[in-house]
């Protein structure tokens, strides 16, 4: 097998002066580097090269089916019956069943008018629709405005409520939870989430409800997002290629062969009956929508996700609110597979296969070992290989199988695969806060059950950018320097520096590269900056 090899030694690279501190250093190190580090270089090496092989036959599995689903035409409607709904002019809209919508909200200032308009511009009957706006904002003056919106669609004849509690227990799953308890709500059949910067078209509900309907073993629709700042900034672009693969591929495979999937929290359609059999809302991670889906599915209730009904919503578009995202995304699944993977394991209602599938493929692969090993293998490891020359790298497992998986990707956005290099310096920089949060969800640690609202702008830019008064550079050092991005930037430099110098490989090309894009994550350099007045 053809290997690139880091046998290298150390020509002059720490070169020193008399028997100072340097020297010493490098005597320790040339101590320990064979008989300790190598061989934990090594296994590590064959560990991360096990883990890519495993998401590279993940990838081509997934990649298989969805070139099946297209090529067999597997529609939604040829799988599952769909009629639409069509008023009795005897029995009117009763025909109609009772739906209720959620749009649950905490503090969400710039946001709140625009879903709230979009969810009362639903069509269906008034008298069979009853929409619910759960606040469990802090703020009184953002509370004030919120609940003079609802006031204002009330007037225009729209069922809508506006419902507040006293404490913000169980976070969202809370807020869901106490929601379905009341009395008007408990009357429907059917109840539809929107987080607060999501915007459903009009006929969503038609195209919805009836494969509810005509399914009873159906108990989730989930819809596609679409992004509405998506063009905003580099960040957002490189975000919606990984946000366009998880849906037009990760939920369409789980949709098409084993009726599941992780519902995404909002833009989706449940069906009550199967959430209360479920054992409803529980709030024992901060994934409260995943663990819905998996105790449902566990129940024998199949999942439809729908890729041509789209919603529009909101990239979070500053690297604060992304990181916080995305470790609450990582973190929760960790911490939630840690949990049920032996209720998966010993249940009897569901097949072998579909047990394997949930267990390996949705969490193991994709929720632990996808985030891990990126980190591992890309910011760590590679890296190190070029300052230990006992370590060989097997070619196939550093550059053929992640140029592939990275390549079926990027292949989820067509028009952003230009930015494919940026995307993978991104995921790599990203795999960092990911790694840890999936740890710190695996072992319980104490951010398991951090749960910080991303926050979400608006159109805050647009009015800030139009204003006439003078700009203030405010903010703090915190907010703008990352520093273990830099720190991690460092030793991605000092590595790529010393295989250029000394390397018999040009691994010093990705290195230096990715160097360069954790310092300019370190400072700031990424995403939008919000002015301040």
């Amino acid at each position: 097998m053809e290997q690139l090899s880091t046998a290298a030694f150390f020509p002059g690279a720490f070169q020193s002066v008399g028997d100072g501190i340097p020297a010493q250093l490098l005597f320790i190190w040339d101590t320990v580097r064979a008989p300790i580090i190598a061989p934990v270089l090594r296994v590590l090496m064959v560990l991360c090269s096990g883990l890519s092989i495993m998401l590279f036959v993940e990838r081509i599995y997934m990649g298989v089916v969805i070139i099946g689903v297209k090529l067999l035409r597997r529609t939604p409607e040829k799988r599952y019956k769909w009629e639409a709904i069509k008023e009795d002019t005897e029995i009117g809209s009763s025909v109609f069943p009772m739906v209720l919508v959620q749009i649950p909200m905490f503090n969400e200032k710039e946001v709140y008018q625009m879903s709230i308009r979009a969810v009362c511009g639903l069509s269906w009957p008034s008298d069979r629709l009853a929409i619910q706006v759960l606040d469990d904002s802090t703020i009184p003056s953002i509370k004030s405005l919120v609940e003079l919106e609802c006031q204002k669609w009330a007037d225009q004849g729209i069922n809508i409520k506006y419902e507040v509690r006293d404490n913000r227990s169980g976070y969202k799953a809370g807020a869901l939870k106490e929601g379905m308890k009341l009395s008007y709500a408990r009357k429907c059949e059917y109840v539809v989430i929107f987080d607060a910067d999501f915007q459903p078209e009009p006929d969503f509900l038609h195209r919805s409800i009836p494969f509810l309907i005509h399914n009873p073993k159906l108990a989730l629709i989930q819809a596609r997002w679409i992004f509405v700042n998506s063009n905003e900034c580099m960040m957002t672009r490189l975000q919606e290629m990984s946000l366009d693969y998880h849906f037009t591929v990760e939920q369409e495979v789980g949709s098409s062969t084993h009726a599941f999937f992780g519902f995404n929290g909002t833009a989706g359609v449940w069906r009550i009956a199967a959430i209360e059999e479920a054992g409803g809302w529980k709030d024992r991670t901060t994934v409260e929508d995943m663990d819905l889906a998996v105790r449902a599915s566990l129940k024998g209730w199949k999942f439809l996700y729908l890729g041509d009904l789209q919603v529009k919503n909101e990239l979070p578009s500053t690297f604060k609110a992304f990181r916080f995202q995305q470790h609450r995304w990582s973190c929760g699944p960790a911490n939630l597979f840690r949990k049920v993977v032996m209720e998966i394991a010993r249940n009897k209602k569901v097949t072998l296969w579909k047990k394997v599938y949930v267990i390996y493929s949705f969490f193991f692969v994709r929720k632990i070992i996808a985030h891990i090993n990126n980190f591992l293998l890309f910011c760590v490891v590679l890296p190190a290989t070029v300052v230990v020359p006992e370590v060989t790298i097997p070619k196939w497992g550093a550059v053929y199988i992640p140029t592939a998986t990275t390549i079926i990707n990027a292949a989820g956005t067509p028009r952003s695969f230009h930015l494919t290099i940026f995307w993978i310096m991104f995921e790599n920089i990203m795999s960092l806060h990911r790694a840890k949060a999936t740890l710190i969800g695996l072992l319980e640690g104490s951010r398991a059950n951090e749960w910080v609202v991303t926050e979400k702008l608006g159109d805050i830019l647009k009015a800030k950018t139009a204003s006439k008064r003078t700009r203030r550079l405010g903010f703090r050092i915190g907010d703008r320097v990352h520093v273990t991005e830099l720190g991690i930037g460092a030793y991605l430099f000092f590595c790529g520096c010393y295989n250029m110098l000394y390397g018999e490989n040009n691994f010093y090309i990705f290195i230096l590269v990715q160097s360069i894009s954790f310092f300019i994550v370190g400072i700031g350099y990424v995403g939008t900056i919000v002015p301040s007045f």
